[in-house]
């Protein structure tokens, strides 16, 4: 079994041979998707565009993953997580993507992300939807009827991976919980985490992953997120990101918390930076086949130094030198990458399509699905990218 890139025959809405990362990739009984927007080539202007609103572009977004889909011998009935990067303009029409979302779906029920951005690398993109399928579904746990926001479904796969929503400080009347306490609020996702896993018979021991989003008028708060991940996950402590953005979704919203677990024991992996055992997280942990690693900025491990301020590809580089690093002490190299998600912060957009470049010396075909998303900004001042990967082991 091998990962290889998903290449359709015919995909009219742009020549995808010509860029740094797949389409999608597949071990013939899962396919990561990288995100795909409404952009498309228009041969009159000889540029990327972007139209419509809302409904038409996730229409067309999910045009897109069908054909990349049905190219892997996949369809929609086999997608068990996706998610949904929306703008802040995109938000005020958030509930057209939902209608197109349900109508695509029917009666399958995937795991939704829902993850703010500043903006999509097409300023005219409103959405950019990237889903995960797969053959191997083991269960969809559904714990009561799901609403917009107070999500509750979750999706086990034969590989051991379980895919939460977005955990949000929301109760399940759609009240804010915790208003302006961000201990607080960090503290109810997590053990609504725990809740769900406890559906199915697990709980936050077995979670490998989290991604947390916060408020750029709230990164001096982050720190006191400490406290309750000591308190209630580990003892293997899984990877993290930390991404900053202006708006959430909800008003009072200070964190919302992406939540990955797995039925496998959890294996740190650490090529030896003493910074992390101090910390909360690891580089990487390793469940079963799948490597699943921390978000990545250039900060060295061991002063805890920021590197490269203002230069954005000496940061990228530096970023997947570390990455190659967790990979190698793993057992494996960048062949076994098979996603990445890049948070680029709009100080460094003028020189992010340099960073393919970057890509193309550190990484291997077939390239890894990937995503790119605008951020407000990270948790140090001086970061312009961090990079979220994740890797399979065959």
């Amino acid at each position: 079994m091998t990962i290889q890139a998903i290449q359709p025959e015919t995909f009219p809405w742009f020549r995808y041979e010509e860029y740094s990362f797949s389409l999608g990739l597949t071990d013939g009984t899962t396919a990561w998707l990288s995100g795909h927007s409404a952009s498309e080539y228009d041969p009159e202007t000889k540029h990327m565009v972007v139209r419509g609103g809302m409904t038409e572009q996730a229409t067309t977004a999910y045009a897109k993953i069908e054909v990349i889909l049905n190219a892997a011998g996949f369809d929609f009935n086999d997608v068990v997580r996706v998610v949904e990067n929306v703008t802040e303009h995109g938000a005020d029409h958030y509930d057209e993507a939902v209608s197109v979302r349900k109508r695509i779906f029917g009666d399958n029920n995937p795991t939704v992300v829902t993850v703010m951005v500043e903006r999509l690398l097409r300023p005219a993109a409103f959405i950019e939807i990237e889903v995960t399928a797969t053959k191997n579904k083991v269960q969809t746990a559904i714990t009561q009827p799901d609403s917009t926001l107070h999500r509750t479904v979750i999706n086990e796969v034969t590989d051991g991976t379980i895919y939460l929503p977005t955990m949000l400080p929301i109760d399940d009347k759609g009240n804010l919980v915790a208003e302006g306490d961000f201990a607080g609020q960090y503290r109810y996702c997590l053990e609504r985490a725990g809740e769900l896993l406890g559906g199915i018979g697990l709980d936050l021991s077995h979670v490998v992953k989290t991604i947390d989003y916060t408020t750029t008028a709230s990164r001096d708060l982050y720190r006191k997120c400490g406290r309750p991940r000591k308190e209630l996950l580990g003892p293997v402590y899984p990877g993290a990101a930390g991404i900053l953005m202006d708006r959430l979704h909800a008003p009072g919203v200070l964190v919302a918390i992406d939540v990955i677990a797995s039925r496998h024991t959890p294996v740190a992996v650490n090529p030896g930076w003493s910074r992390y055992e101090t910390l909360t997280y690891n580089p990487g942990v390793k469940a079963g086949r799948v490597l699943f690693m921390s978000g990545f900025a250039a900060l060295d491990p061991q002063t805890q130094e920021a590197l490269f301020p203002d230069d954005l590809l000496a940061q990228t580089e530096y970023v997947y030198e570390s990455i190659n690093q967790v990979l190698k002490a793993a057992g494996g190299g960048p062949e076994n990458l098979i996603k990445t998600i890049e948070y680029v912060c709009k100080e460094g957009l003028s020189d992010y399509r340099r960073v393919a470049e970057v890509r193309k010396e550190a990484l291997r075909e077939p390239w890894p699905a990937s995503t790119g998303a605008i951020c407000s900004g990270l948790l140090r001042p001086e970061f312009l990218i961090e990079v979220d990967p994740m890797a399979i082991f065959i």
